[in-house]
């Protein structure tokens, strides 16, 4: 028992040290406005508290997180093959396929949202607190775990209390939510931040791709630039809200910008120390990392209950640890620790939602909504209930946003209990879809609102040029028609054009004869679909070609929003070139001027 007290006494000390030269490093390199006491705690000139952290889905109900510190150096360059194995080595490699699956989420996140900024050192600092890198990289090719990753359950037992949103589909429980997979999502918030990272088709928590992925959208939402250092503390504290866990994570963030290695999956190491690990707990990792079992230090001795990140021990708690982190985006925030315990909040207060006088939801593709979606949150007694947080989340198979692109948004109820969601930002895919308002951290029904999107539409069509459009029979046209849409005067981009080769302009029926398109295997078509203008409502149509029948014929072209040209098209054998007339055989020369040679009578 001493010596497992004098170990733990003596990591410990290290890890201080290392903590504060770790933080130290960030806040001289990367961090100015960040400073640190000699235990590497935040001091208090950081200016950014945890009530700072954004209110969307922010806290995790201090869940725990790996709290290992990482080494002092990194191996620059890597170890060669043969080196004796240490454990620094280990601590800076990074799996093969995990390393690959946050690089691959990086340059994802480049192109869909290049202010962002995110670095894939920070998805691997987080992925190294949540679950050891997914247990040191045990997962398969395609990147899904070799088994689930599975955080406790959160029935307010030593942690948040969150009933379950998933029947237990992620989380293999339906009576509470666990956190889930390599980055640990609780299941409702998967629900919308889940991506599909390896282009399989579904979206797996289980998976290091899918779960980067969603990470990396879910640090890069309400705007943030993560290479500015608030913005960065925000997105780590909305991952979990606590200042422990924002200086972990820093500190690993540091660890990997100055160098790491791939290591082959499987062999990372895993870590050692939770946040809600007891300073003699006596509690020990299982092996292969595959699970958490609770052993006493000596016969009979009781485990004691987990710890809070923050050291306050919470009463009756499990005494069997969790799998692998639980440090995941939460749905709710933590409660106020200046609303006494067993008063009411206002969100407990409410008991329904009502419309607050939202219509009119409807918007052409890739417009934004005119109308904005407003909820009221009221009492059973119908009076107002301010400061209630109101999750708006869009359902349904539509490509539909909030504006800055996320599929959900948390308004706060002002003092007429009324929320305002943000501006709703067509996609284009047309058709209905919803969005659904409801209370954030309870089970109160919740409203849906319909909302349409539709086509894009053109209310003129006009040629771009006036040359005759004519072909002989047999022959192809030299000219292909461009044409220009507009809607209002302005120009009408990615609008749907159809163009069909009509019998006559008083009868739209196709054309069995004359001009014609070709299709992909050079076969005569006379209707075109899928047509679409570009962003200046301009659309040249493919080359036309004609079949031996002369005459006059009709290309109609049509648009969304009752646009609609006729152009003439004229097939015809090509007239004779005139020639030269030939001089007249009877043609009298003229006189000569020549003198005569007669000789005078």
């Amino acid at each position: 028992m001493a010596a497992h007290f004098d170990r733990r006494l003596r990591k410990a000390a290290v890890t201080t040290t290392v903590a504060a030269v770790a933080v130290a490093a960030l806040s001289a390199s990367q961090a100015p406005d960040v400073t640190a006491d000699a235990n590497g705690r935040q001091t208090t000139s950081d200016n950014v508290p945890t009530f700072d952290t954004p209110a969307e889905e922010s806290a995790t109900g201090n869940s725990p997180y790996y709290t290992d510190l990482p080494p002092l150096n990194s191996p620059s360059p890597a170890p060669t093959i043969g080196t004796p194995a240490s454990r620094t080595p280990s601590e800076a490699g990074i799996p093969a396929t995990v390393l690959d699956a946050y690089k691959k989420a990086e340059s994802a996140l480049r192109r869909s949202k290049p202010g962002c900024n995110l670095p894939w050192q920070l998805l691997a600092a987080i992925g190294k607190v949540e679950s050891g890198q997914a247990r040191g990289g045990r997962v398969t090719a395609d990147g899904t775990t070799t088994s689930p990753i599975i955080g406790p359950q959160l029935d307010g037992n030593g942690f948040a209390l969150i009933k379950d949103t998933d029947n237990g589909v992620y989380d293999g429980n339906s009576a509470y939510d666990n956190a889930v997979g390599p980055m640990q999502f609780i299941p409702s918030t998967w629900a919308w931040a889940g991506r599909d990272g390896n282009g399989d088709g579904k979206e797996d928590p289980n998976n290091i791709y899918d779960a980067a992925l969603s990470a990396g959208h879910y640090l890069c939402r309400n705007g943030w630039d993560l290479s500015d250092q608030a913005d960065l503390k925000r997105a780590i504290l909305s991952y979990n809200n606590s200042q422990d866990y924002l200086y972990t994570v820093l500190s690993w963030l540091e660890h990997y910008r100055k160098g790491t290695h791939e290591i082959p999956d499987g062999t990372g190491t895993l870590p050692v120390d939770r946040s809600d690990d007891g300073a003699s707990s006596g509690r020990e990792r299982s092996p292969g990392g595959t699970g958490a079992t609770t052993r006493p230090t000596s016969p009979g001795t009781p485990s004691p209950s987990p710890v809070k990140p923050g050291g306050s021990t919470a009463p009756g708690a499990p005494t069997t640890p969790p799998d692998p982190g639980t440090g995941s985006p939460s749905p709710e925030p933590p409660t106020d620790p200046e609303t006494p315990s067993g008063t009411p909040t206002p969100t407990d207060t409410v008991h329904h939602l009502e419309d607050a006088g939202t219509t009119g939801l409807t918007a052409v593709a890739g417009d934004t909504f005119t109308r904005k979606i407003s909820t009221r949150a009221e009492t059973e007694a119908g009076k107002a209930v301010g400061k209630v947080r109101i999750r708006f989340t869009v359902l349904g198979d539509t490509d539909a946003t909030f504006a800055g692109g996320e599929k959900v948004a948390v308004a706060t109820t002002d003092a007429s209990g009324v929320a305002v969601a943000p501006a709703l930002v067509a996609g284009e895919k047309t058709g209905a879809f919803t969005v659904r308002a409801a209370v954030a951290g309870r089970t109160v029904p919740g409203i849906d609102y319909k909302a349409t999107v539709t086509e894009r539409v053109a209310d003129a069509l006009a040629r771009t040029g006036a040359t005759e459009l004519t072909c002989t029979p047999g022959g192809e046209f030299a000219d292909r028609v461009e044409v220009k849409a507009t809607h209002r005067g302005a120009a009408a981009d990615k609008v749907a054009v159809t163009a069909t080769l009509v019998k006559s302009v008083l009868d739209p029926a196709e054309n069995d004869k004359g001009p014609y398109f070709k299709d992909a295997d050079g076969k005569a078509v006379r209707t075109l679909t899928g047509l679409k203008t570009d962003a200046k409502g301009l659309l040249t149509l493919p080359k036309l070609y004609a079949d031996d029948t002369s005459g006059t014929f009709v290309l109609r072209l049509t648009t969304a929003g009752g646009a609609t040209l006729d152009v003439h098209l004229k097939v015809a054998e090509a007239e004779p070139t005139p020639s030269p007339s030939p001089e007249s055989p009877d043609a009298s020369p003229s006189p000569s001027t020549e003198p005569s040679t007669e000789p005078e009578a």
